[in-house]
């Protein structure tokens, strides 16, 4: 029950982020919205996730998994089902706001219940292979979920379709999820979360307004001025305060130090994938919404399975070099994929590249959860899971507006028309191919894991 009730969380979670994005056209119809309330329709929900990462993992810590599992998973579905009714842009914005905050809540605690629920081994590794298949899986189904909805019933049910599925996790989870460990304190540092929310909530903002606004816009800094103040302020408060919301000695455990430095660097290239994968496929090569999310099938199957081979494979390799193999694997992938053109098709252009980059992603999206919460005492594992998630969250964020500079730029270079825009595309690929390989070396800082025993 307990990798079920987490798998599914982690789903909704995921699929929310990218589900939303083929609806957009729709929503704008639907409800009259104008381009600058479309972006916020996005923006609400990435803000408020990221910024309350932190705060809702160490909830988890505080609180008890169970009942912030239950409470994340009750405010997402609420929102979702506020969203799916909204009749005026400004309830469609405050509900995906209020998702933010319940998947904030709701995705640490999912890691949280595998990392309390089972010791470290090889069990730990099978449980964490499974979450991060099926979120990985949701990222990749966002496409083809929200294409056919929104096709043949209504861009309502992208964010309808959670609550069901809420509703029934909620009763199960109340009923059959247990709680693992008795947490020892139940008080919040008020002031570090206010900090860390609003450090990390203004970097998500100010990151978001690059690709529209470009890096030197008042638009752009001063978010980002007012987050990096915010996460030094932060900082300062934690070394200072008997109880903080973030114990700075986790940072000394080796493992989860580097782990998020590697989570944060490869999700530059991990998440942008999907994205610029979708624009290719319909931009230049014409397919449809539903045709580009079949067209990605292949890619979620190669995530899946590669996660699910990871405990198996780590009986034979140890796991700091499995994770260097896999990001090497990722890496020529990228670069691999970076060829694409505007004469491109399935089997020549998406295929191969596509398996080879996403089996690589899934060994190391499963190695580095693994990783990031390895060493870490009962008492931090929400913590440490709201870590690893913020990293992957705003790693995702800098690589989007990163490469779709960097795509806008050689895209304008090259011309106009298809063949331009594919350079364009590729252009980032090879960039974020480049980063990978530089998370790659990164991973020799890691600990050596003795290879697990295949009892």
């Amino acid at each position: 029950m307990a990798v079920l009730a987490a798998c599914v969380g982690q789903f909704v979670v995921v699929l929310d982020i990218s589900v939303i994005n083929v609806a957009l056209p729709s929503i704008r119809a639907g409800l009259g919205i104008g381009e600058g309330g479309l972006q916020w329709v996005v923006n609400a929900y990435v803000i408020t996730f990221a910024g309350l990462l932190m705060l809702g993992g160490r909830a988890s810590d505080l609180f008890g998994h169970k009942k912030v599992f239950v409470l994340g998973l009750g405010v997402f579905t609420f929102a979702s089902l506020l969203g799916g009714l909204a009749n005026a842009p400004w309830m469609l914005i405050v509900a995906r706001a209020l998702q933010g905050i319940g998947a904030a809540i709701l995705s640490p605690a999912t890691l949280t219940i595998l990392t309390t629920t089972f010791p470290e081994g090889r069990k730990r590794v099978r449980a964490v292979a499974a979450w991060t298949a099926v979120g990985t899986g949701g990222g990749a189904l966002g496409g083809l979920v929200g294409g056919l909805l929104t096709d043949y019933l209504s861009w309502r049910w992208v964010l309808l379709v959670n609550v069901p599925l809420g509703v029934i996790v909620l009763i199960a989870a109340t009923v059959w999820l247990a709680e693992n460990h008795r947490p020892k304190v139940h008080r919040i540092d008020l002031l570090g979360a206010l900090l860390v929310t609003v450090g990390v909530g203004s970097l998500a903002y100010g990151i978001s307004r690059i690709e529209v606004q470009g890096w030197a816009a008042v638009e752009t800094l001063v978010p980002l001025v007012i987050g990096c103040a915010g996460l030094v302020a932060f900082v300062a408060v934690e070394r200072r305060t008997s109880e903080p919301l973030v114990p700075l000695g986790l940072f000394r455990i080796r493992s989860v130090s580097v782990a998020n430095a590697i989570t944060l660097v490869s999700g530059t290239g991990f998440y942008a994938m999907w994205y610029f994968l979708s624009l290719y496929m319909q931009n230049v090569l014409g397919y449809s919404a539903v045709e580009t999310g079949l067209a990605l099938l292949p890619h979620t199957v190669s995530i899946i399975l590669a996660s699910q081979f990871a405990p198996r494979l780590l009986q034979w390799i140890d796991g700091r070099t499995l994770l260097m193999l896999a990001g090497l694997l990722t890496s020529v992938g990228f670069v691999w994929q970076s060829f694409m053109g505007a004469d491109g098709t399935f089997l020549s252009t998406l295929l191969g590249p596509g398996i080879l980059l996403s089996c690589g992603a899934g060994l190391m999206m499963t190695l580095l959860a693994v990783s990031a919460t390895a060493g870490v005492d009962l008492s931090q594992a929400g913590l440490a899971a709201g870590l690893v998630n913020t990293s992957r969250t705003i790693g995702g964020a800098i690589g989007l507006s990163l490469l779709a500079s960097i795509s806008t730029s050689r895209a304008a270079d090259a011309g106009e028309g298809t063949e331009a825009l594919a350079s364009g595309f590729g252009r980032a690929f090879l960039v974020a191919g480049l980063t990978i390989m530089l998370s790659t070396v990164m991973a020799a800082l890691l600990p050596k894991q003795q290879r697990e025993s295949s009892a």
